[in-house]
């Protein structure tokens, strides 16, 4: 069967990945376009077009690129007419890719949604349109299937995590060791330039104070080593390493951490976190109006708590993350609660079939019947 794949993140590329390989194992023959990155283009999918051309955060960031989003979403429109693909997989990414499920369905094709957008969070409304657009809604946080039964009166799958297989990949291989005479600390500043500007700087000014420490910011694939250099100048426990971010964790005493995806890695990987936030004001102030939510973690919202700390624009300055950065070291207040949070997390998420197993199968179910 033909399979076309659309992610347009990191996280994404990742989980989209090993979707692909997950497929391939059940349909051998498959044959996949996707819009993605590296390594959904190294299982073996053919790319489109890369996830760094597509990412752009915020309000206010998404009005500046109206028009580069409106041209990807013509020549996506008539990559798919043109591909014909017997089931289309749109992976999160919901601003675009809830519109490519509207147009999608309009012409017929068979629609499975991997990774839910965050209806519960924000735009809630949009389940209406959902539930006429999409043939499968495929979820992955535990509480998301009750939400969508009861609210919505709509029954979607929940397959679990998908990060809790790439960790046990990760575990299961050979450690790339980072070499370091001092304890590290992971600085985790975000995958695209707008956020790395926000937050790498303030991240790194906690390093002047803490000298006993090796601050070590895991770069984003896709963006130039050149682009990380100049935030380090006059920082002389502050290194950098890329395509490592596991190895860089799993090393890790303690880690500050961009909200997102990563804040969940750190979490399944043990490593003790502070959560950091911070947009542009506009982009800030319309969302605090809109979203619905008490945390913004993966981690708090999967346990319905403050397991790790969040700070959140103004809050995220360099005294507060250094205070934060000190309770969950070795020997600090709060480091064994965090770890023993870690573990109920755990609990919650591990499953003996994978998320990508589970998937793999319902699209390819979605695909026969079109």
């Amino acid at each position: 069967m033909k399979y076309y794949i659309i992610a347009g993140e990191a996280s994404g590329d990742l989980h989209g990945s090993n979707l692909i390989k997950a497929i391939r194992l059940q349909d051998p023959d498959a044959i996949i376009q996707c819009w993605g990155g590296d390594k959904m283009q190294e299982a073996g999918a053919t790319l489109v077009k890369h996830y760094r051309d597509l990412a752009f955060m915020g309000f206010a960031e998404v009005i500046a690129n109206l028009g580069t989003i409106i041209k990807n979403l013509k020549y996506c429109k008539g990559d798919i007419l043109t591909f014909q693909p017997d089931v289309l997989i749109l992976i999160d990414y919901p601003g675009f890719n809830l519109r490519i499920a509207e147009w999608a369905k309009k012409q017929g094709f068979k629609i499975a949604y991997y990774i839910s957008p965050q209806v519960w969070a924000w735009k809630e409304g949009r389940v209406r349109k959902m539930k006429q657009y999409i043939d499968q809604l495929i979820t992955i946080l535990p509480f998301e299937k009750k939400y969508f039964q009861e609210k919505w009166d709509w029954e979607v799958e929940y397959v679990g995590h998908p990060l809790t297989e790439a960790i046990r990949d990760f575990q299961k291989e050979e450690k790339q060791i980072i070499p370091s005479n001092k304890p590290i600390i992971a600085l985790l500043p975000g995958s695209r330039k707008q956020e790395i500007r926000k937050k790498l700087p303030v991240m790194l000014e906690v390093s002047r104070d803490l000298k006993d420490y090796q601050f070590i910011v895991a770069r984003a694939p896709g963006l130039d080593v050149a682009f990380y250099e100049n935030f380090f100048e006059g920082y002389d426990n502050v290194t950098a390493v890329s395509a490592k971010t596991y190895s860089l964790l799993s090393q890790a005493t303690a880690a500050l951490v961009t909200s997102g995806t990563a804040t969940l890695e750190t979490a399944l990987l043990g490593i003790p976190q502070v959560v950091c936030y911070k947009g542009s004001e506009i982009s800030y102030q319309i969302a605090k109006r809109l979203v619905k939510i008490n945390y913004i973690s993966l981690v708090n919202l999967i346990l319905n708590k403050e397991a790790v700390k969040e700070l959140i624009q103004h809050e995220m300055n360099a005294t507060k993350l250094k205070e934060e950065l000190i309770k969950i070291l070795p020997g600090g207040e709060k480091h064994k609660q965090v770890i023993e949070d870690y573990q109920e997390l755990k609990s919650l998420l591990q499953d003996q079939e994978t998320a990508s197993t589970k998937t793999a199968s319902l699209v390819i179910s979605l695909g026969k019947n079109s």
